[in-house]
């Protein structure tokens, strides 16, 4: 199947399709930009997209909302989705979109292996008994990349089986779009240092690129999950970015003293209402 020249999206659904596409487009000579998303995109995922059509010649955008990387207890049945509206606003990107690869199931691997374990082998999590959603509902994927080193620490600590999973799905996107350029955003600061990791450690032939955060008119920056902040909410988390602004406005007028500005930084955060799951300051 040759690649598309119209703005308007190719979906494609079905992971060999996905590759056989890939591989047309290489053979023309053309390289391959892969935006990965779950999906319900704002102008930051837009961002990523412009980005990717600057530096290949055909993009592709993901949209998969990935159950390996959210536990039982996290909001994998409530994230946000508009897959409609996802294409609409992908249409209207400067230079348009070649394909959304939108796999119902990237781990259904044409036969169920139901009742397997999720101890030991593939299913523990680094040793803790943490599970993520896919393994909750024993579907035989036993399977897991892991960046054992910068997965620990910071979001890596209070979710154990989240990078796990993102360096797994990342894997398997990349094995399935085979781009040469790979553009992640740095909101997601450890997630985008792990995939440069595991592209460096396992010898993938494809460029990481690392966006910088957008964020909206008010400073909060955007994400497709602030679509269920209430205004209360919203205003208090406002108190990340301002804190972090003045942290910043500090280093630049000498402050050095991580402690202090880590400090200020958490304080800021909890007297507007906020409770602190880590914060960290590098000069």
């Amino acid at each position: 199947m040759a690649p598309s020249t119209k703005v308007l999206p190719l979906v494609i659904t079905d992971k060999a399709e996905m590759r056989e596409w890939s591989r047309s487009a290489r053979r023309q000579g053309k390289t391959i930009g892969l935006v990965p998303t779950m999906g319900f995109l704002h102008e930051g995922h837009l961002s990523l997209v412009l980005e990717a059509r600057r530096r290949a010649d055909v993009v592709v955008v993901s949209v998969y909302v990935n159950p390996g990387q959210f536990a039982p207890s996290e909001d994998l049945s409530t994230y946000p989705s508009d897959f409609e509206g996802d294409l609409s606003k992908l249409r209207a990107v400067p230079g348009g979109v070649d394909v959304v690869f939108h796999p119902h199931d990237l781990y259904d691997y044409g036969q169920r292996e139901v009742g397997g374990g999720v101890g030991g082998g593939g299913g523990d999590s680094g040793g803790n008994g943490s599970v993520s959603c896919l393994e909750e509902k024993s579907l035989g994927h036993e399977t897991w990349v892991r960046v054992d080193r910068l997965e620990k620490g910071m979001c890596g600590k209070s979710r154990p089986v989240f990078f796990r999973g993102v360096a797994t799905v990342v894997t398997k996107l990349f094995n399935i779009v085979e781009p040469d350029v790979g553009v992640f955003g740095k909101k997601d600061y450890q997630q985008w240092r792990i995939i440069r990791r595991l592209v460096r450690d396992l010898d993938f032939s494809i460029q990481v690129i690392g966006s910088e955060v957008v964020r909206d008119h008010d400073g909060l920056a955007l994400s497709s999950r602030n679509v269920h902040l209430s205004p209360e909410e919203r205003e208090k988390a406002l108190s990340i970015s301002r804190s972090l602004s003045r942290a910043k406005s500090a280093t630049e007028k000498g402050q050095v003293d991580c402690q202090n500005l880590k400090d200020s930084v958490i304080q800021a955060i909890q007297e507007a209402g906020g409770k602190i799951d880590y914060a960290e300051v590098k000069i």
